[in-house]
């Protein structure tokens, strides 16, 4: 099964109609995406978009052998004129199938928005799923039999995706296209650097894939197993790490800082941490973090090595000077060989935040250098130990490894 992109872009295209924005700005040449649309063997159109019949011939193609045009926006598509020979759009009830003279079967599914899905099984037996703007599929039940290619909205929806890996509708091989870009991701090496962390890649409008045909794929960076995001204050590393993760399914969250009770300033910053974390995700509070890398379960979220390291200092006694030459030091030398040698040996997902403090101004105490040094120590051993190493500056991640 043959699938051509005629675009790859939200429904407004990229870049927006007078849109001053820096992502439309940069959003020129290559990186310029018209809305979406998909044609498939040149008999199946999913979507009519303005333009469509130039976006299909520049790409090589004619739309006069197209059989059947269907719409999955949650309107009736964009007020365009249906090109001479095209069949009029229409759209599949939610759970039936259309049987194509073609070969082709089309399965419209539902979504937890309004809009329909189309599963679409080809003539070869090859699957792909394309998704609207906007939806996640409902009522998912595993397990499922893998697609070829998913097409949806990896960076508006990545609970979409989350949703088709806990079911198995997403596999180890199946190829994730990222479509309906809008301009909340600058075009280029950052897009790419957000889809490749959810396993995903986009492509050029007038793009044709073969489905299923994993040979003629170009390499899609494998997700990262351990990443370490740095950062100073309100850098927006713990955006970064959430969000390197929540294209996955049943993340645990594990909270190093506790709950602090008493002060309500703690109690709102994990109150807004929470309320931004996915619904599926599940939050422990423990500084224990030995145990879970040892066993097997889904992706952790640690955040933050740095209160782990104020616990595991308060533990040996390191803010006492006497405590910390009579074997304070030796014992949180130990707790953090036995943390990274756990990170060495997990089999588990994991994506870590730590502050970078030691790059401002000098403590003025004591125990305020010494603790700076520790959380340089562990922030480099740590990091030694990871695929992929992070630092976030005014929220802009800056790769270091990986």
């Amino acid at each position: 099964m043959e699938l051509t992109l005629l675009g790859t872009g939200a429904p407004a295209g990229l870049p927006r109609p007078d849109c001053p924005c820096a992502a439309c700005a940069s959003a020129l040449g290559p990186h310029a995406r018209a809305a979406t649309s998909l044609l498939v063997d040149g008999e199946l159109l999913l979507d009519l978009t303005p333009g469509v019949a130039f976006a299909a011939a520049r790409a090589g193609h004619a739309l006069g052998g197209v059989r059947q045009v269907l719409l999955s926006h949650p309107h009736d598509g964009p007020a365009v004129e249906v090109p001479a020979g095209l069949p009029q759009p229409g759209r599949v009830p939610d759970g039936r199938e259309l049987a194509l003279l073609t070969g082709h079967r089309v399965r419209a599914v539902a979504l937890d928005a309004p809009g329909t899905g189309y599963a679409v099984t080809g003539p070869d037996g090859q699957r792909l799923l394309y998704l609207p703007p906007g939806g996640a599929p409902a009522g998912l039940e595993e397990p499922a039999e893998s697609y070829a290619m998913v097409l949806l909205d990896v960076l508006g929806r990545p609970d979409a995706l989350a949703r088709l890996r806990a079911v198995g509708s997403v596999g180890p091989t199946t190829d994730v296209v990222a479509v309906h870009l809008d301009h909340d991701v600058p075009p280029g090496a950052e897009l790419r650097r957000r889809l490749a962390a959810a396993g995903a890649r986009a492509v050029p409008d007038g793009t044709t894939l073969v489905v299923g045909a994993y040979d003629n794929v170009p390499d899609v960076p494998d997700v990262p197993r351990r990443t370490l995001v740095l950062g100073g204050a309100r850098s927006g590393k713990s955006v970064e790490a959430e969000r390197r993760l929540e294209s996955f399914p049943r993340v645990l969250y594990v909270a190093t800082g506790g709950s602090r009770g008493g002060d309500t300033e703690w109690a709102a910053r994990v109150s807004a941490h929470r309320e931004r974390r996915p619904g599926s995700w599940r939050t422990v509070e423990t500084c224990d973090l030995v145990p879970l890398l040892k066993d097997d379960g889904p992706p952790l979220l640690v955040d933050c090595l740095s209160l782990w390291l104020t616990d595991a200092m308060d533990a040996v006694g390191a803010w006492d000077d006497a405590e910390w030459a009579d074997g304070g030091e030796r014992a949180l030398r130990e707790r953090v060989r036995e943390l990274t040698d756990a990170v060495r040996a997990t089999r588990r997902t994991v994506v870590a935040v730590s502050n970078e403090v030691g790059s401002g101004i000098v403590p003025a105490t004591a125990s305020g250098r010494r603790y700076r040094d520790e959380l340089g120590r562990l922030n480099a051993a740590f990091a030694q130990e990871c695929e992929q190493v992070l630092l976030v500056v005014a929220g802009q991640a800056v790769v270091l490894r990986g």
